[in-house]
């Protein structure tokens, strides 16, 4: 088993700022990364290409880094990576390629690359099914590609119950265990949507938990994620912690205040009632801002 040498807290802040530079939640990046990589920069996949914290295959990544890579400072990248004689996009030399798709590995770039490509497929998504996105249709987009996403959740709002391998039989294929249950039966749409998420959690929900657009604020959440992962050994949040341990008891206070990602409003609103958890949380975001 690969060990992930990076700290769980460099790739929370990673996410952290990703989510701030995009507007897309926090905790929709996060949960996502769980379930790709289970938060491992250097997960590879035995099946394909993918690679990295989103385990993007070769053929993503570099279309992601074309068309973003030279907003992030990745001109040197995005320069490199041309259209072959057959259309496909491709690198002339080899090392410059290896060195671009290793990129995956990087926490900071793969989440910022990740978030970018989560506001496109957020952007045509809403275009075409007229409502808000939800993280779970995110993840669908990711899973199934944004025409795919776009099939799926559209004959879902029509019949929920349509069995799911039906309409993608090469998607079920490589990916049995989501379309087909431990007794051979089938999934519908609607059960393999609700599967993805509750595998999210909290990120599943509106994009309404963190920012709406780029530069925009992080949510709660994200600030604490950025302004504990400063710290390798302890933080000041009065209880001499590490820091992985005082984020994640920041996590889970946030969400028992709000609930779902629906409400964070409630849980911000929270913060500013006498309990020794909201005061211990304010101190927390008022540090990072302070920083």
């Amino acid at each position: 088993m690969t060990v992930n040498p990076i700290s769980t807290n460099r790739i929370q802040s990673a996410i952290a700022q990703a989510s701030s530079r995009t507007g897309i939640d926090f905790d929709y990046l996060l949960g996502q990364a769980k379930l790709e990589s289970g938060l491992n920069a250097s997960a590879k996949a035995g099946t394909s290409s993918a690679s990295g914290l989103y385990q993007f295959i070769d053929s993503s990544w570099l279309s992601i880094v074309k068309k973003h890579g030279s907003d992030a400072g990745l001109g040197w990248a995005a320069n490199a990576i041309q259209p072959g004689a057959n259309g496909k996009l491709t690198v002339a030399d080899g090392a410059t390629r290896s060195a671009i798709l290793a990129l995956r590995n990087d926490p900071q770039v793969a989440s910022l690359m990740a978030a970018e490509h989560a506001a496109d497929n957020k952007t045509a998504l809403e275009s075409t099914l007229g409502r808000a996105a939800t993280g779970t249709d995110l993840y669908m987009a990711h899973f199934l590609g944004l025409g795919g996403a776009t099939k799926f959740l559209s004959a879902m709002q029509a019949n929920p119950a349509t069995n799911a391998a039906s309409l993608f039989p090469g998607a079920a294929a490589a990916n049995s265990g989501i379309f087909y249950s431990a007794n051979g039966g089938a999934r519908s749409l609607s059960d393999i949507y609700q599967h993805f998420g509750d595998k999210l959690g909290s990120g599943a929900g509106n994009m309404l938990a963190g920012a709406t657009g780029a530069g925009a604020s992080p949510s709660a959440t994200a600030l604490m994620a950025q302004a504990l992962s400063m710290g390798t050994s302890t933080v000041v949040t009065g209880n001499g912690e590490s820091a992985s341990d005082a984020i994640a008891w920041a996590q889970s206070t946030m969400g028992h205040l709000g609930g779902n990602a629906g409400n964070t409003g409630r849980a911000a609103a929270s913060l500013f009632r006498p309990t020794p958890d909201t005061a211990r949380l304010a101190y927390m975001m008022l540090a990072q801002m302070g920083g």
